[in-house]
């Protein structure tokens, strides 16, 4: 082999694109497998029903529906594109969440509870100051602040037990997120903003549009008319390079990475091991509760507030985002809009196709997390190049 080719298959770099391409494949086919198994053993669905589904999975984001003969339609669906960038928000920013922990040597499961009290947070502020005294904009920016500022705290407790009593971070984690979850459920019981305007929606906290607080279009709903899409999506990819940055050419970032690798090498050099602990843990809070603050604050979603004595999923869909991107923040950004796709695909599949909308979890859900195995995928790609290497010379 030439030189330049070895170095291109032995660079990180190659290894982790090629490891989550290989994996995302791997889930892709394992999820057609499935529809055809079970299109073939219902005898309600069939072999036309299963070729549907197939094609749906791979160009689900393209479908426009039915024509007069019930026969599946293509082309450019600005609805699903621009739900599929909304979907990708929040996704962005819990995986990004999951990623930097997981960059400074810790496992940020805690992702939900930061999640959801960045819900409380950015929604208590958008509807708790009128609009008519502070000028919406100013509201927004309290509350998306206030948002990371709730979840930098929640994600600060696992980190000091960590620090300071060497307690495992996941079941810190884990006991904080079930304690958010009562906690938020109980406020938004006893507080003044659940939805009475709208009489079938008693169970409901107001939309921020309520108040007049929602995030700009930036000209997206004009790309992808009748969408959701909104700036937050251009907002989490900014996060994201920041993120990027900061890990990557910061000497602070450094100092998270160094203690993540080696935390008593790192103390014995000087760094300060126990507070980058609890920063990298606070910081990690922050961004997942941007995501909640990017998705309610969008003015045309609406939270059912009684569902999170239970967690929210979108925070532990972070850990597939991030472990199919390597931890890598560039990398988030397009293994959350495939997993937003795959969300996307899934709705396709059960309001075209015979199959219900279980089933559909299920293939979705398969195809989710062996994407995920992009980690697992790489070591194996890079000790076959090397045992190639070796055999070469």
């Amino acid at each position: 082999m030439k030189k330049d080719q070895i170095r291109l298959l032995e660079s990180n770099g190659f290894q982790s694109v090629l490891s989550s391409i290989v994996s995302i494949i791997i889930g892709l086919i394992f999820g057609v497998l499935l529809i055809l198994v079970v299109g073939l053993l219902d005898s309600n669905l069939g072999i036309e029903s299963a070729w549907e589904g197939i094609r749906l999975v791979f160009a689900g984001l393209f479908s426009t529906g039915r024509d007069a003969f019930g026969t599946l339609t293509w082309g450019f669906n600005s609805i699903n594109m621009g739900n599929m960038l909304f979907r990708a928000t929040p996704l962005i920013m819990t995986g990004l969440s999951v990623a930097f922990a997981y960059k400074t040597g810790l496992f940020n499961i805690g992702a939900p509870g930061q999640y959801l009290m960045g819900t409380m947070a950015s929604l208590m502020i958008a509807l708790g100051i009128p609009s008519d005294k502070v000028h919406p904009v100013i509201i927004w920016i309290l509350a998306f602040l206030g948002a990371m500022a709730a979840g930098a705290i929640w994600g600060a407790i696992p980190g000091l037990f960590k620090a300071l009593l060497n307690t495992n971070e996941v079941i810190a984690c884990i006991m904080t997120n079930w304690i958010a979850a009562n906690l938020v459920t109980w406020l938004f019981d006893i507080s003044p903003f659940k939805n009475v305007t709208e009489s079938t929606k008693s169970g409901y906290i107001y939309k921020t549009s309520f108040n007049n607080v929602a995030t700009t279009k930036l000209g997206l709903d004009k790309v992808f008319p009748g969408s959701q899409v909104n700036g937050g999506i251009v907002i989490a990819i900014l996060i994201a390079v920041l993120v990027y940055i900061l890990m990557s050419k910061t000497t602070f970032g450094f100092e998270l990475r160094a203690c993540g690798s080696n935390k008593d090498a790192a103390k014995y050099a000087g760094l300060k091991d126990k507070r980058d602990i609890v920063i990298s843990m606070a910081i990690a809070g922050a961004l997942s509760a941007a995501g909640a603050a990017l998705y309610y604050l969008a003015g045309n979603t609406e939270l059912y507030w009684s569902t999170y004595q239970s967690l929210p999923a979108i925070g532990f869909n972070g850990i597939p985002v991030a472990m199919l991107a390597l931890t890598n923040p560039i990398g988030v950004i397009f293994s959350a809009l495939f997993m937003s796709m795959l969300n996307i695909i899934g709705l396709q599949i059960t309001s075209l196709t015979a199959y219900n909308e279980y089933i559909t979890d299920v293939i979705i859900a398969a195809i989710v997390y062996l994407s995920a195995f992009a980690l697992l995928i790489k070591q194996i790609i890079s000790r076959r190049i090397a045992r190639k290497k070796g055999g070469s010379k």
